[in-house]
């Protein structure tokens, strides 16, 4: 399994060529094994359209709704455990709530998160994509 980060999530449902090519094989290879998408996503997700800041094709729950369908994919719960492993982050992490659940639900799966984020790819205790 691999856990796709809001932004690439997002990305590769619209088909955004700023994906590279290694993370959209990856992703591709995940679609007949399995592509976790963090609750928290699907929060930040509609945070971005309440802001201005994202603008979907559809109304934000249908189009959430389609983008979990797609192949592969499962909605990964936010579980006490991931919560919990949110706030205890080993070393220096940032404080962007939603980077650490993110972080912590790819630690507690032990898989690799896919991700562009600087902060995140420069933080040694995930392994990222």
């Amino acid at each position: 399994m691999i856990v796709l980060d809001t932004h690439i999530w997002i990305w590769w449902v619209h088909g955004t060529p700023r994906l590279d090519k290694k993370q959209i094989e990856i992703i591709t290879a995940h679609e007949n094994n399995l592509i976790g998408i963090s609750a928290i996503s699907c929060w930040e997700v509609a945070k971005l359209v309440e802001y201005g800041r994202l603008t979907l094709p559809y109304p934000t729950l249908e189009w959430i709704e389609l983008a979990l369908s797609y192949p592969g994919v499962k909605l990964l719960p936010l579980t006490p455990q991931i919560i919990v492993e949110s706030t205890q982050l080993p070393g220096t992490f940032h404080r962007d709530p939603a980077d650490q659940i993110i972080v912590a639900t790819a630690r507690i799966f032990q898989c690799p998160l896919v991700t562009l984020d600087r902060k995140i790819i420069a933080y040694p205790y995930v392994d990222t994509i």
